[in-house]
């Protein structure tokens, strides 16, 4: 579950035209599709295959996840209640199964509107009118790709935090990885790392029923996107001049604030 939130006065690589926010949601399926074979595919002197792979079981939960959390933004006010499934099913028949288990939960959901993107046009909207998304949900190599490319839209990765959520249990954390480099130095964007937290309090808000901990959860993400919008507490990845304790404390101050 990859978050993509750009607010108004946020400084970005993308200009928006006046009075447009983003606020989507990728979701990536993360245990099959091009990932399935995980650098055991089948290698030869003179040709590679990789197995693509789609199964029943794994979309429909899937599917079902993403209606749920398009129907619950909605219910929030933060989406238009429209899920996109990103897909290649005019060439590959594995896409074409993907579709059709997309299509068949769609249909249980008749409050919210469900549509298709091919992954390569998905991607040039994101670029070009990527307000008018909502909740994207695709297979694991593609979601892999239009993940980072959100995070380039709202000024890179230091910005983009991300759940990875089972059936029982989930893990919360930044798409970035480590930076040994800057280790020890203050040097590190917290930005994602909350944000992160803050999407693990709304996840166990409606896992028990908690309205105050989602709450919670929201106050937080809404602290961190007010400091970016401001722009005046940036770490240098953001453009900025301020370490991490500056960026920390500039979210405490706008969520006591709050």
């Amino acid at each position: 579950m990859r978050p993509v939130t750009v607010r108004a006065g946020q400084n970005t690589p993308l200009r928006l035209p006046p009075g447009r926010e983003i606020d989507f949601v990728l979701i990536r399926e993360s245990t099959e599709g091009l990932f399935h074979t995980q650098g055991c595919g089948a290698l030869t002197k003179d040709e590679a295959r990789e197995t693509l792979l789609i199964t029943r079981d794994i979309s429909e939960k899937l599917f079902r996840f993403t209606f749920d959390l398009a129907k619950s933004r909605k219910a929030m006010g933060r989406g238009k209640g429209r899920v996109t499934c990103v897909d290649k099913a005019n060439v590959f028949r594995a896409f074409a199964f993907f579709r059709e288990m997309f299509d068949a939960e769609a249909i249980n959901h008749p409050d919210l509107t469900a549509d298709h993107a091919y992954v390569d046009a998905a991607a040039l909207w994101m670029v070009q009118k990527p307000w008018d998304f909502d909740v994207l949900v695709t297979e694991n190599m593609f979601g892999d790709i239009l993940s980072d490319l959100g995070a380039g839209l709202m000024g890179g990765l230091g910005l983009a935090p991300s759940a990875d959520i089972g059936l029982e249990h989930a893990v919360f954390q930044p798409c970035h990885g480590s930076a040994p480099d800057i280790a020890g130095q203050g040097l590190a964007n917290p930005f994602a790392m909350i944000l992160s937290a803050a999407m693990m309090l709304d996840w166990l808000g409606v896992r028990h029923d908690n309205p105050a901990m989602r709450a919670d959860g929201t106050r937080l993400r809404e602290a961190v996107e007010t400091v970016v919008a401001r722009g005046e507490v940036l770490t240098r990845d953001l453009g900025g001049k301020h370490g991490t304790n500056d960026a920390a404390r500039a979210v405490l101050d706008a969520l006591f604030v709050a």
